[in-house]
């Protein structure tokens, strides 16, 4: 397959693509057009079915790096339909292309380097989404604590996604797949099977490895964590997973 062109950037790199007028909506997030167009109403259904806290009146939500799409003016939307109130963290640049209703808030940081939010809201929370936006913080910031802050603010009860990430190893058993070969040949016009190598280190990519330290992380915490598979209809279902985590 061929290689994202948005891989390997950071914080700094999209409050610059929100900037950019000559970037579309999914672009400033780091999607070609083609991976998100027409995909976010199932992308936000499949949010719902595991993080059912959201349709609960009267929640407190986070939202960790929504970027400038449709996904998260349908999380607004749908906050305001059940009276509650959502947090969105994120850069000033992305943040200002979102709007202003009175049930949220925003709060311009690098999760978690936002303290007085941290404090305010510790135990507090009642549903967090991380929506592909994990491989990004394994690059630019204290992996883990990203994680503890997070699990911190989770109230009893509390759930968190963790979503849309992309596993290297669920990649990997996909393309040596014979469905995963025809996927290829197919997507790329080729009739080269894709290269695939097994029992090798990705350097700052994640692969099984991680997303097993995020559930041991979490459980030794006192969390129940678990592996999810995305909705089969979304555009990287096939290569990409979640992990959800609840505060019993």
């Amino acid at each position: 397959m061929s290689k994202n062109p948005f891989d390997e950037i950071g914080f700094e790199d999209f409050r610059a693509f929100a900037k950019n007028p000559q970037l579309s909506k999914y672009e400033k997030i780091g999607f070609p057009d083609a991976f998100r167009a027409g995909a976010e109403e199932r992308i936000f259904a499949d949010i719902r079915r595991k993080l059912t806290n959201l349709d609960k009146a009267g929640q407190i939500a986070l939202d960790i790096g929504p970027g400038c799409s449709d996904l998260p003016l349908m999380l607004i939307e749908h906050c305001r339909q059940f009276q509650s109130h959502l947090y969105l963290i994120d850069s000033q640049e992305m943040l200002d292309l979102l709007p202003d209703p009175a049930w949220t808030s925003k709060h311009p940081a690098k999760f978690p380097e936002c303290p007085d939010f941290m404090e305010a809201q510790k135990e507090k929370i009642d549903v967090i989404l991380c929506y592909s936006v994990l491989h990004y913080i394994l690059v630019d910031t204290a992996f883990f604590r990203f994680l503890d802050g997070a699990l911190s603010l989770l109230a009893p009860g509390g759930q968190f996604l963790i979503a849309d990430i992309p596993n290297v190893s669920k990649r990997k058993r996909f393309f040596a797949s014979a469905t995963g070969i025809a996927f290829h040949k197919r997507f790329m016009n080729t009739e080269a099977a894709p290269e695939v190598v097994f029992n090798n280190v990705e350097h700052d990519k994640i692969d099984d490895a991680v997303v097993m330290a995020i559930l041991q992380r979490a459980r030794l915490q006192g969390f129940d964590a678990y592996v999810l598979p995305q909705d089969r209809e979304l555009p990287m279902a096939n290569r990409r997973e979640d992990i959800l985590i609840i505060r019993p």
